[in-house]
């Protein structure tokens, strides 16, 4: 008998959310395979194993979603009556970003292009290997996003919560939204026309240890860590547009959790899976001053804002899931600040970094 309790199978392993789920998986008993471009930056994964790999290749995903066995290998040759599927996927794989990267209109084609084309490659290589093994037991998680929540209900900076009714009339601000829409409906319709179990979750500005946190694609709350660790007390920080913009932003961990009920339920989604403590940006930037023990200054700047307001409402997800945030955003902040500043003081000592001379005898 097997020492695993289930297969898993996460894409996007290499990235922030996705090396997270691998570690919880893992945490659990399952055997986890993870696939990405990239092995995670700030860690080492703990998947059983690891494929680097470019996900818009259907022939990779078509072998990444066989599962030979324990023993076995991904490379290895197994006769097809000891290949079988996976239990659980989780489809964590996108081009994606923070603001300056999915609302500069520049990336738009390949957002588009290379997250629809995994999505899609995935839900053909699956329904094929049910069909040639007459099997249809692999659960499917998709990771939606609040981005396609149209921007009419988002134009308010006392945003009441977004409801997941509220998708429709379809209308979100960005191209990255319009793809996660249309992947939600994509996934839907597998279920429907092939009974393949889907779980869709709407995450609302995931955040915490190990995200990206310079480069242009940070979010705002690994953006603003960095900015405030980079300063001197009472130096100045840089904020897009006036700051006034509201957002609600989820720890990691959390996400996590609310993922794991979701796929261990019998409910499909969409749901929300974010937090309801909604603040302005110069907020945000205040409660990474007050952990990280700054005082600073705002300077406004021209840059990507997004929506004027977006908060996630939790009605549903209480109701179905039972489960609801825990944490408050300060407390966030401070796990993520602690790291962040941490990634910045090491850059410091290389940037800084002189070698000692060396004296000949």
């Amino acid at each position: 008998m097997s020492q695993y309790k289930k297969t898993a199978l996460v894409f996007g392993a290499g990235g922030f959310i996705g090396s997270h789920m691998v570690k919880r998986l893992r945490s659990e008993g399952y055997w986890v395979r993870g696939v990405d471009l990239k092995r995670p930056e700030y860690s080492q994964t703990e998947a059983n194993e690891f494929i680097q790999g470019d996900l818009t290749d259907y022939n990779l995903v078509e072998r990444c979603i066989e599962f030979k066995g324990y023993l076995g290998n991904f490379y290895q040759y197994v006769p097809d009556q000891h290949v079988d599927t996976f239990d659980e996927i989780y489809q964590y794989a996108a081009d994606m970003g923070g603001a300056g990267f999915v609302f500069s209109g520049e990336n738009d084609s390949e957002i588009m292009t290379n997250s629809a084309a995994i999505n899609l490659n995935l839900l053909l290589a699956q329904k094929k290997i049910n069909d040639r093994k007459n099997v249809n037991k692999t659960k499917i998680f998709y990771s939606s996003s609040a981005c396609m929540y149209p921007e009419y209900a988002q134009m308010d900076v006392n945003n009441p919560g977004l409801k997941e009714t509220d998708a429709y009339p379809a209308g979100p601000d960005s191209e990255y939204g319009w793809e996660k829409l249309f992947s939600e409906r994509l996934f839907l319709a597998y279920n429907r026309n092939h009974g393949i179990p889907v779980r869709i979750g709407r995450f609302h500005n995931i955040f915490g240890p190990e995200g990206t946190w310079t480069g242009g694609r940070e979010k705002s709350p690994a953006a603003m860590c960095r900015k405030v660790a980079e300063a001197v007390d009472g130096g100045v920080v840089e904020i897009w547009g006036d700051g006034e913009q509201t957002r609600s932003f989820l720890y990691v961990d959390e996400c996590i959790e609310a993922t794991r009920r979701l796929m261990e339920s019998d409910f499909l989604g969409p749901v929300n899976i974010g937090s309801e403590e909604m603040v302005t940006i110069n907020q945000l930037a205040d409660i990474a001053a007050k952990v990280a023990g700054k005082t600073i200054v705002k300077k406004h700047i021209d840059g990507p804002l997004g929506v004027r307001g977006r908060n996630s409402n939790n009605d549903l997800v209480r109701e179905k899931l039972d489960w609801d945030y825990t944490m408050t955003l300060e407390e966030g902040i401070a796990k993520t600040y602690a790291w962040i500043s941490e990634k910045v003081e090491e850059q410091e000592r290389l940037y800084n970094w002189e070698p000692i001379p060396s004296f000949s005898a």
